[in-house]
């Protein structure tokens, strides 16, 4: 197989004064299933980019391949979709593309079908196929989960495990473990590859994090207790050296040469106390670089004076004379936290809506509890633009609490100081999530709020609506997050 070597590349977007990558070294075979992972901001996108060549950048990455790039920019989505394959990759064969297509799940007839008109899945499912159809690229995957539905994840998570040659950028766990035998990552201050899926990943960082902890504490106290004791060495020096002018009790004269020596003799030890306290200093500071900072999320949400929220008692919601879900019903209590599921079409996104009280057709009985405040977290985040301070005064929020959360899900300093339109997904993401921990409201409802947002992110969330157990209706297609979070799940 071909390798990718990457050879001391330095790189920093025009205008920055921070580098996103500094002398950065590593190889690559061409024949891996590479997972790549790290938080957000952290530059994963970057990296494919600087591959793509759409970058200058100092160092040198040298190829024996060329890459692709996922998700594909559609030109023409009104077209049908065998002409988008076509467009993608003019020598498509028939034979070949009913191949993927099949490995992939998806009828025939979607190819014959307008590309605009095919779910988000579907639409995923096409542009993978007609990528994997260039079978002498490497392959650069980014991100080809989002709006996939669970039950879609595990069709392309089965495809990606039977193929090869490729760096696959996913936060969903369960989905990396299925479809890759190394893992990329990027650290807080290096890059690093591992054989193995993410769940070893995971435990070799967990493992050499918890050592490095105990040997920083163990350090410590070395370092304490040198220093005391050099000090008490050299103490101990200083003293006798002064009974070198001295007389002794009996009269006679101190032997001085003694007393030199052994003054000399302790001074030497105190030295060597100081050497040893200076190389546990140094290899303290080699400690913790790349432990990850995930402190604790708190919630601002407040208690409402009724047991039940909401109830929706045989809803049914259609568009145009078009059923899009039918004979619904489920109640929202006091701490539930309910999994809305199933696929995508089935009318998740509508019932979330209905609940927020846009002007929704719907057949049925719906209560709305009296005055309760909900707070909503949408897919969407294009419009978000402008600063951090200006967007908590205008949602009403408290700014401390906002940017301290925004802190604990790996936001630095600097990032406050810049326009939100240039974050990137995984950044925009969280501060939709940290303005709704900020809101003080009885009920939240968060339609797929992990997309984009890293694994030890997601964890940190996973670990607050846990802890504090507030009321949340919640789409979401990470299974290991809906294992761990939902009470109940309503189908759909």
């Amino acid at each position: 197989m071909a390798t990718i070597q990457v050879s001391n590349v330095t790189f920093a977007y025009d205008g920055s004064y921070d580098n996103v990558f500094e002398n950065i070294s590593f190889q690559l075979d061409t024949g891996w299933k590479l997972g790549f992972t790290g938080r957000n901001g952290r530059g994963k996108t970057t990296f494919l980019n600087l591959l793509l060549g759409k970058y200058k950048y100092e160092g040198q990455i040298k190829a024996d391949v060329s890459f692709e790039y996922f998700p594909y920019v559609v030109q023409h989505p009104e077209y049908l979709t065998m002409d988008v394959i076509e467009e993608i990759y003019p020598d498509a064969v028939q034979w070949q593309i009913n191949r993927e297509f099949q490995l992939l799940q998806l009828s025939e007839d979607v190819l014959y079908r307008p590309f605009h008109t095919l779910s988000n899945g579907e639409q995923t499912k096409v542009l993978l196929a007609a990528l994997f159809l260039k079978e002498n690229s490497f392959l650069l995957i980014d991100e080809p989960t989002n709006h996939l539905d669970i039950n879609a994840r595990a069709q392309v998570s089965e495809y990606l495990h039977n193929k090869q040659g490729y760096i696959l950028v996913s936060h969903d766990r369960s989905f990396l473990d299925s479809c890759v035998d190394h893992i990329l990552s990027i650290n807080k201050t290096n890059i690093e590859i591992q054989k193995g899926n993410f769940s070893d990943w995971w435990l070799n960082k967990e493992r050499q994090d918890q050592y490095e902890r105990n040997e920083n504490e163990r350090l410590k106290k070395d370092i304490k207790r040198l220093a005391e004791a050099s000090k008490r060495t050299s103490n101990w020096s200083d003293e006798v050296e002064k009974t070198k002018n001295g007389v002794r009790n009996s009269g006679s004269k101190v032997d001085k040469g003694y007393i030199g020596h052994k003054s000399a003799k302790m001074m030497k030890r105190s030295k060597s106390l100081e050497q040893r306290q200076f190389e546990a200093l140094e290899e303290r500071t080699g400690l913790l670089k790349n432990v990850e900072t995930a402190d604790k999320l708190k919630i601002a949400q407040v208690p409402y004076h009724k047991q039940q929220l909401v109830a929706l008692d045989h809803i049914s919601i259609q568009y145009d004379e078009q059923a899009v879900c039918s004979d619904i019903s489920f109640t929202i209590e006091k701490g539930d936290r309910i999994s809305l599921t199933g696929a995508n079409g089935s009318g998740k996104s509508s019932l979330i809506k209905l609940i927020l009280g846009e002007d929704i057709p719907y057949d049925g009985q719906l209560y709305i509890g009296s005055q309760l405040n909900i707070s909503y977290v949408s897919q969407d985040t294009s419009d978000l633009q402008g600063n951090l301070t200006d967007y908590a005064k205008a949602h009403d929020i408290d700014e401390s609490l906002f940017k301290a959360i925004l802190r604990k899900l790996d936001f630095s300093r600097v990032q406050f100081e810049k326009d939100m339109a240039s974050y990137s997904g995984g950044q925009k993401k969280k501060v939709l999530i940290a303005k709704s921990l900020s809101e003080q409201v009885h009920l939240h409802i968060w339609d797929e709020p992990l997309n984009f947002i890293d694994v030890i992110s997601r964890m940190q969330i996973e670990e607050l609506l846990l802890e504090y157990e507030p009321t949340i209706l919640f789409v979401e297609h990470d299974r290991e997050f809906c294992n761990r979070i939902a009470t109940k799940a309503v189908q759909l």
